[in-house]
């Protein structure tokens, strides 16, 4: 075929030397007869529309300056010749209401200012629909990228010309209005925005009126994704700095990127002018991208690359621009994203699955500690995730703590005080906020504060969540009430460490043991079976006990506590030691063993000591008709006949909470399990810390409608003497002799305030410190005996303990008078003059300035004779090293113990390790009030000796003697009970030399632990989880451990910060009866037939049968088992002994005892006339032979004091 025959039927228009070969398809129209590209008329076009607008802009920008200047000059004259005329007076008025009338443009300029803003709705919907339509034009340009360059094609048939023609009319509506609006219109028209339109909204116009498509410079609708983070922080998408940075740097990165890809993709596929636009070459735009990102990146893999002179020049500069660009934005974008919070997502709630976020001290041992009791298996299945939320991400170890419990476990990194934090873990559908505190801070207060704007912020965001949160100080717990949404009635809860801490150190004073018996019952301990016979085996069967509480059985319902409580000990094998009881206004108390004056209610709420969730239901499962031939208490199981007394228990219940005025979900009637309901519980009705009697006059009135089923004996209770056997035991002790700050007020007129204003306390007016500071000399002579000596470190910088917290217990109203020990402090006079402010209230309290490190000191206060020993430390938490913390408390320990004393004449009281029980004969030497255990102390030859024995040819007469031991021996230190506060717990270790602890044990195995003589603040840890599930344990914790501290005693200590004395009502004299915790001796009185041999359940139920006593534990001999004559003297804890388990007659019993109206009655057995003994007669003669003159005088012998301390050595 020849050449011409081939031009003729070539799909190609040949053209001259300058013209270009359009191609075209049987779809594409020929534009015109020659074929030639139009290229420069829509380029023209946009140039034109720019640098005409410039012009004009420029234009009237210079006309306006000389009409400016022109009419300047004609004002100047003007305005000269009306200051001559005087009328410019009259003008000004006239020229200040023009100026006040605001014109069309303006107006026209402020609505099309409002209408691209993103201040109002429909300015940020304008706004938001301009990008989504730059967008969508960006998009219809990559579709047509696949296109060539130039084509012709007609607009009816191009459906993207159409879609790119509406948007870019919209776009020139949004550039008039931006027009309008701008200020500045030259700055405007140059503008990035403003030249993307120049070039890409005229060339539309020029493809409709010349049939044809010039893809030219629309790539430049790329720039518009600079404005991606202004939308989405007007969507409210974007909040954060970081964020916005983020977006920021990613967007101008991927538009410039973009845009150049763009320009490469025109100028390779057209080719350079000068050249006809012959070196061109086919590159699709994303093979564009891929050149630039390897151009940027100085990879250049050189598969790709720029033909055309045009390309080339673009990528030397590109690579300049474009290489520092990437050189520091990828790394800031890889930083940023880098440093992303790892947990920094939102929680998504599970339906049917409850929540609780945990904040506060988030550390690797507080969560471990926490994790380990809320999670533990005797718990049953805990159907509630746990939702921690700290400001600082976890650690490795803490992490993979995490990962262990990731299916109920969740970390979320932010800061409660922080909405949108608060937000993220839905804090409003959380069922309880759990807020842990820094036990070992430097600063309590400020870590009190800290927790205090944590509670704050929280109850801000969403005031009727519940919160339980750790205090460190006592005195901060009155900040909490100023919280208007803080409630404790609805469930809030502050857990003050120093006030449960010192409690139970200072219930240790009255029954050394009970510290740690306590702890172990709400700490969750999973048994661990030891088969050798050892006091570990004994120890270990009564630690896997723990408090529980469950609905009583209908069966109990008309029944006294008593009976009740025997029942449950020996058919159901538990321990019942308190219930809530409601009265008639459905107020709730908690009643801790009372009399047989109370009778069960339906729907009566137990709290049991038990090894596991599921034995306490037996309590709701029994049935009389069923089970009451049934011995094995695992038989006992929900019967059948229940099934009608459920239903109408429900009716009951509903009715109840009918009454109420809540939903059956949300009212107290609702059973509640402490350890195991997977529920938490809420208290709708408030639970009051007073053990018995706090609501007597409505117990009365019970009495009164159930009297016919009331002895006359028990109608006599709120009488004067009482010698039924239902009277309470009482503790038989000497006069207290008088020192400083032991003064006689029991005899005193009955219209002077010897209690609190709420008759919970023992209370004096207030002394001056003076007053009850005892020089060394002073101390020696007073001849101390069965008092407390407390021996604490600390300094003027020292921060406070709360010593008010450990006087309180000692000083409850339970008490008679003559029966409180007196309390000396042995310790620096500048730090409890600091204490001395909450202090000054309470009686018998003496202060010797000292060091518990001077063996002087200790002598002189009799340490050897007090019934306890107490060693805190206000200093332990200044010190970074955690070994070195208890350093102090362990030399104070170590040097007590290994101090002798002389033994040759030593007057105890006969019964400072026991009671006698009223109601025996007295007369009788097998009763004798002088009884008790023998004490047992350790002498230098290794041999234990006694050092009380008894008298019983004087205890004939009915007198109260002193018992007196002679030794040829020194007794040694070791024979001092003695209790030491700990922060470490791996420091117990250096307590006891003789035990074979292992530094890594767990401080509830530890023998100094188990024998009560040392204690942590750790073991309070556990009372977050049983406080959530329960906050009824709180308040029966309390009430054990404070001695009746209410809310309303709180309350009154917030206002005054000291306790108010009051006068004796029949109301406040009715709330000192109340149960207490003793120790009861099995050597001698009513149960020394049970001691050598018997079962412990027979001592059981012959104590509460007879005096109403509850038997709790045993604090046993720790060589009791071996039947050796030379034992230790040490002793553990045994809690909730079975029936079968053999006594020993060195036994003694922990029980909650009655208070004894009778103990205060009579006084002749108790003065100084009773002191029989010449050595009695000789030491109580030494107290009144202090000259009065030594009080005015103390000064000076301070002084000498003070200066021979400086030259003082052990000894």
């Amino acid at each position: 075929m020849s050449k011409n025959t081939m031009d003729k039927f070539s799909p190609s228009v040949h053209m001259s030397k300058i013209d270009v070969v359009i191609p075209y398809s049987a779809d594409n129209m020929l534009c015109d007869n020659n074929g030639q590209r139009m290229w420069w008329a829509f380029l023209a076009s946009s140039m034109v529309t720019f640098f005409g607008g410039l012009f004009i802009i420029l234009l009237w920008r210079t006309l306006k300056y000389l009409w400016t200047v022109c009419c300047h000059c004609k004002a100047k004259k003007k305005e000269v010749h009306r200051i001559t005329t005087g009328e410019h007076i009259k003008r000004v008025d006239k020229g200040d209401s023009a100026a006040s009338e605001v014109g069309w443009m303006t107006s026209v300029k402020d609505w099309a200012g409002v209408m691209i803003s993103a201040q109002t709705l429909t300015g940020r919907v304008l706004v938001v629909l301009v990008f989504a339509l730059s967008i969508g034009a960006l998009v219809i340009y990559f579709i047509d990228s696949s296109d060539p360059i130039e084509f012709c094609k007609h607009f009816y048939s191009n459906y993207t010309l159409q879609i790119d023609m509406a948007f870019n009319i919209f776009f020139l509506l949004y550039f008039g209005l931006r027009f309008i609006a701008a200020n500045d219109k030259l700055w405007f028209w140059l503008e990035v925005n403003s030249v993307v339109d120049f070039f890409t909204v005229p060339p539309v116009f020029v493809s409709v009126y010349l049939n044809r498509s010039w893809l030219g410079l629309r790539f430049l609708r790329a720039l518009r994704l600079i404005q991606f983070s202004e939308i989405l922080q007007f969507l409210n998408i974007l909040k954060t700095s970081n964020s916005i940075k983020l977006v920021n740097l990613c967007s101008i990165f991927i538009s410039t990127w973009l845009t150049a890809a763009g320009f490469i993709h025109l100028v390779e596929n057209s080719g350079d002018p000068w050249e006809n636009f012959q070196n061109s070459q086919a590159l699709s735009y994303w093979e564009c991208v891929y050149l630039l990102m390897v151009t940027m990146s100085t990879v250049g893999y050189g598969d790709v690359y720029a033909k055309t002179t045009l390309g080339r020049l673009f990528m030397v500069f590109f690579i300049l621009g474009g290489l520092a660009m990437f050189a520091s934005y990828v790394p800031e974008i890889i930083e940023l994203i880098g440093n992303r919070k790892k947990y920094g997502g939102s929680y998504s709630a599970v339906n049917g699955r409850k929540h609780i976020v945990v904040c506060g001290h988030i550390t690797l041992e507080s969560v471990s500690n926490f994790l380990k009791d809320f999670l533990h298996k005797d718990r049953d299945d805990v159907n509630v995730e746990i939702v921690f939320l700290h400001n600082i991400s976890p650690n490795l170890e803490l992490e993979a703590l995490f990962k262990r419990h990731f299916t109920q476990v969740e970390f979320y990194q932010g800061s409660v005080l922080n909405p949108h934090d608060l937000a993220r873990v839905k804090i409003e559908s959380a069922d309880a906020c759990l807020i842990l505190a820094n036990k070992y801070c430097a600063d309590p207060d400020a870590e009190d504060a800290s927790n205090i704007m944590r509670v704050i912020s929280i109850k801000n965001y969403h005031p009727k969540i519940r919160i339980i949160t750790q205090m460190l100080q006592y005195h901060n717990k009155a900040h909490l009430l100023n919280i208007p949404s803080w409630n404790w009635k609805e469930g809030d809860d502050a857990i003050c460490l120093a006030e449960l801490k010192l409690g139970f150190i200072a219930q240790s004073c009255l029954a050394q043991g009970l510290s740690t018996m306590l702890a172990n019952l709400f700490s969750m301990r999973s048994f661990i079976k030891i088969e050798e016979d050892t006091w570990q085996k004994y120890y270990l069967e009564g630690v896997s006990n723990e408090m529980y509480t469950e609905y009583l059985s209908s069966a109990f319902v008309g029944l006294s506590f008593p009976v009740i409580c025997e029942l449950c000990y020996v058919k159901l094998k538990l321990l019942l030691i308190a219930i809530e009881y409601k009265s008639d206004q459905r107020e709730s108390s908690t009643l801790i063993n009372p009399g047989n004056h109370v009778k069960m209610q339906e729907g009566t709420l137990g709290f049991f000591i038990a090894s596991d969730a599921k034995e306490v239901k037996r309590a709701l499962f029994y049935c009389k008709a069923c089970h009451d031939d049934i011995s094995d208490p695992k038989r006992i199981k929900k019967c059948g006949c229940k099934k009608s007394k459920t239903a109408a228990h429900k009716k009951m219940r509903l009715a109840c909470c009918f009454g109420c005025g809540r939903s059956a979900w949300g009212c107290c009637c609702m059973p509640v399990n402490v350890h195991c309901n997977l529920d938490s519980p809420r208290r709708d009705i408030p639970l009051s810390a007073v053990s018995v009697n706090e609501c007597s006059a409505t117990l009365r009135a019970f009495e009164e409608d159930r009297h016919s089923a009331l002895s006359p004996k028990k109608k006599q209770r709120n009488g004067g003497m009482r010698n039924s056997p239902n009277s309470s035991p009482k503790i038989m002790r000497h006069d207290p002799l008088f020192i400083p700050g032991s003064e006689q007020i029991e005899s005193m007129d009955e219209n002077v305030k010897k209690y609190d204003s709420t008759g919970m306390f023992h209370w004096c007016p207030s002394r001056d410190i003076e007053k009850v500071i005892l020089t060394r000399s002073e101390a020696a002579m007073t001849v101390l005996s069965g008092h407390v000596v407390v021996c604490i470190f600390g300094d003027v910088k020292s921060a406070l303990i709360g010593l008010r917290n450990f006087v309180m217990p000692l000083r409850a109203s339970n008490f008679h008078y003559h029966e409180l020990k007196h309390i000396v402090f042995v310790g620096s006079l500048e730090y409890l003059k600091r204490e001395w402010e909450t202090l000054h209230n309470f009686p018998k309290v003496s202060i010797l300035p000292g060091t518990p490190l001077s063996r002087a000191d200790l002598r002189a206060v009799n340490i050897n004779l007090c019934d306890m020993c107490v060693i805190l430390s206000a200093n332990q938490n200044n010190i970074d090293d955690a070994s070195l913390q208890d350093k102090e408390c362990i030399l104070a320990s170590l040097n007590i113990k290994s101090m002798l004393f002389d033994d040759s004449i030593r007057v105890l009281q006969a019964n400072s390790q026991g009671f006698t029980p009223p109601g025996m004969d007295r007369s009788s030497p097998e009763n004798s009030p002088v009884h008790g255990l023998v004490r047992q102390t350790s002498v230098t030859t290794g041999a234990n000796i006694p050092i009380i024995t008894e008298l019983a040819p004087l205890a004939k007469q009915g007198k109260k003697l002193p018992v007196i031991s002679f030794s040829q021996d020194k007794s040694s230190g070791t024979s001092i009970q003695m209790i030491t506060e700990l922060v470490n717990d791996s420091n117990v270790q250096f307590l006891d030399q003789d035990d074979d602890d292992d530094p890594d044990t767990e401080l509830y195995l530890t023998q100094p632990f188990a024998c009560g003589t040392a204690f942590a603040v750790s073991v309070l840890d556990s009372l977050m989880s049983a406080t959530y599930f329960n906050d009824n344990i709180l308040t029966l914790i309390r009430t054990l451990v404070t001695g009746g501290a209410t809310p309303e005693l709180e309350g009154l200590l917030a206002e005054e910060n000291a306790l108010k004395g009051g006068y004796s009502t029949p109301q406040t004299l009715a709330n000192r009866d109340r149960c207490r915790v003793a120790q009861l001796a099995l050597y001698d009185g009513p149960f020394a037939d049970l001691g050598d041999g018997g079962c412990y359940g027979d001592l059981f139920c012959k104590a509460l049968k007879t005096y109403n006593m509850l038997c709790f534990g045993i604090y046993r001999l720790r060589d009791a088992h071996l039947n050796a004559q030379s034992q230790c003297t040490k002793r553990y804890v045994i809690t909730n002994p079975p029936y079968a388990f053999e006594l020993v007659p060195s036994d003694l019993i922990f029980c909650l005892m009655q208070f004894d109206h009778n103990a205060g009655q009579s006084r002749t057995s108790l003065s100084h006339s009773s002191h029989s003994s010449h050595s009695s007669s000789k030491k109580s003669s030494s107290v009144h032979s202090i000259p009065t003159t030594n009080r005015t005088s103390r000064i000076k012998n301070r002084d000498s004091r003070d200066k021979q301390k400086k030259d003082m050595v052990y000894r």
